[in-house]
């Protein structure tokens, strides 16, 4: 039998454990220098998805746009390069791609500088991979975001 509140933390993570545990966390990017609230804040995590769908959907219509009659195996390896040459190039100049601008968020150093373009360029191809950017930490960092020393903020 599997037991409620373990399946509750399980799905609601670990930092709603700690917290039911009397373990105060403090906000996203407190122990990072940040803000709570407003600009340069931590990007919150639906926010950072909806962006990276978009970007997604972006790269899938450029292709679909230079692919017409392909097939959707055929589009599968161009649309991922296509996903990873914007975001290199665009957080690496504006700081952020296209889902990022519009919903207000920007990949930041921890120092809050602009990421230099070889962090970007692992960055990306981490986040690529999907898998690193599932296991974050309690500031809303993946491995993607650790490995690049970078953080997502509000613009």
């Amino acid at each position: 039998m599997v037991d409620r509140r373990a399946l509750g933390g399980w799905l609601s993570g670990p930092r709603s454990v700690a917290e039911a545990a009397g373990i105060d966390l403090g906000y996203p990017g407190k122990r990072l220098g940040l803000p709570e609230e407003g600009q340069n804040a931590v990007g919150g995590m639906t926010r950072r998805l909806v962006a990276t769908f978009i970007d997604w959907t972006v790269a899938q219509l450029i292709v679909l746009g230079a692919m017409p009659d392909s097939t959707s195996g055929d589009r599968a390896g161009p649309i991922l390069g296509v996903f990873v040459l914007i975001n290199v190039t665009l957080v690496s100049t504006i700081g952020a791609g296209v889902g990022g601008r519009l919903l207000g968020l920007r990949v930041a150093r921890l120092d809050g500088g602009n990421p230099l373009p070889l962090y970007v360029m692992l960055r990306t191809l981490l986040l690529a991979l999907v898998i690193p950017a599932l296991f974050i930490d309690r500031d809303y960092r993946g491995v993607h975001d650790r490995v690049a020393r970078s953080i997502v903020v509000k613009r």
